[in-house]
């Protein structure tokens, strides 16, 4: 049996399994397949595209794991086609991917240039990326095996420049802050603006976004907080020397984006539901780049809603908003903590959705005390209100 044929053999098998029940194999590459088997699989949700092109090679799980998602990385792609249209360099685009890695990003990037430069220092990562280019149909890719700063350092001006740093120590732990990364884009900073028209870096979703751009002084003109499924992926700063102070923030979640100017004051609340409290009501939850964001203020000024409390950052409107940036709900029951109210307003729940917000319990500790199992279609929001009672809002996902 070949090493492909065992990997299509076992397409489906558990990657634990197969990896004690074959160990000692000598006939097959096993560390290989077992790598292409778990590949395949996490690239079925994660890389769709790839994964339904035939021969493609997977990197080990590490690689895979910190590569761009399909998703995150066609926003990129949308992001830098923008960013293209305002580019002089309109004759002969060119990228210049610092840190090619699995070479995700760089897919779906390189189509957008007439010129298109992948930069890997590991061997390995350059074989995979040319032969998976290939079976892409990418044609325009020059890959080069090299430190990144070397190349940064003897290349031509480009119109973009991409780095995704990696954000590992050499012991192999996470580092988070920019300084810690390699390459240090912070060290680079006037190179990478002296080289590009617009450089785009992508950073740990962990970073104060506010703390990020201020650290490149004045150089970057967006921010971009990118979610999927409501969990934030990554943090994207686009550099310039044309930009003089930070111009537009992006909550991007899956298909939905809200953009605000940081330096204008947030627009007031435009009304608010008279008692916002007495169901029925809805209420809204922010997806995960608003949260990050912090633009709270911003968000009732534009949907002329209001906050539960100030920094419960839960949204009550008596009418349903169907494009709100968030989860929404319908509201049919508040109650307090109180026993007796607790009794009455759980009859016949015995399981439920927990959120807290601005709550003295935490979540699992709020199911404990109710005695609720996890699940079903009921959701409850434990909050403090503006006077400070702790209260519990019950009620259902809208349709």
């Amino acid at each position: 049996m070949t090493t492909e044929e065992f990997i299509t053999l076992n397409a489906d098998a558990d990657v634990r399994s197969l990896a004690l029940r074959h160990a000692g194999r000598t006939d097959i590459d096993l560390p290989y397949a077992l790598d292409q088997i778990a590949g395949r699989r996490t690239a079925r949700t994660k890389l769709p595209a790839w994964a339904a092109t035939d021969g493609m090679i997977y990197p080990p799980h590490i690689a895979l794991e910190q590569c761009s998602s399909q998703q995150t990385a066609l926003y990129k792609a949308d992001t830098v086609s923008r960013l293209l249209s305002r580019s002089s360099q309109l004759s002969r685009p060119t990228l210049l991917d610092l840190t090619g890695g699995f070479g995700v990003d760089f897919s779906y990037l390189a189509p957008l240039f007439a010129r298109a430069v992948y930069v890997e220092r590991q061997s390995r990562l350059c074989d995979i990326s040319r032969h998976n280019f290939s079976r892409l149909g990418i044609t325009r890719a020059e890959i080069i095996c090299a430190d990144s700063e070397q190349i940064l350092a003897s290349a031509d001006p480009v119109t973009m420049i991409y780095a995704d740093p990696a954000r590992r120590d050499a012991a192999g732990a996470r580092t988070f802050a920019i300084s810690d990364c390699t390459p240090d884009m912070l060290a680079l900073k006037d190179m990478l603006l002296d080289k590009a028209c617009f450089t785009m870096i992508k950073l740990s979703p962990m970073l104060d976004w506010r703390k990020a751009a201020a650290d490149f002084g004045g150089s970057v003109g967006e921010v971009h907080i990118v979610s999927a499924g409501n969990e934030c992926k990554e943090l994207l700063l686009v550099l310039s020397r044309r930009y003089t102070r930070l111009e537009k923030v992006y909550c991007v979640n899956d298909g939905q984006i809200i953009s605000f100017d940081p330096v204008l004051p947030s627009l007031p609340a435009l009304s608010a539901p008279p008692s916002p409290l007495t169901p029925p009501f809805h209420l809204y939850e922010p997806n995960s780049s608003i949260m990050k964001a912090g633009c709270f203020t911003l968000l009732a000024g534009r949907y002329g809603i209001s906050q539960v409390s100030p920094m419960s950052h839960l949204y009550i409107s008596p009418a349903a908003l169907p494009d709100f940036p968030g989860r929404g709900f319908i509201i049919n029951t508040v109650t307090s903590m109180n026993k007796r109210e607790l009794k009455a307003a759980l009859a016949g729940t015995d399981r439920a959705n927990i959120s807290v917000r601005n709550f003295p319990l935490s979540a699992d500790a709020l199911r404990r005390r109710l005695k609720l199992k996890d699940g079903g279609s009921t959701y409850i929001f434990g909050t403090t209100a503006e006077d400070g009672r702790h209260l519990l809002m019950i009620g259902e996902k809208e349709r």
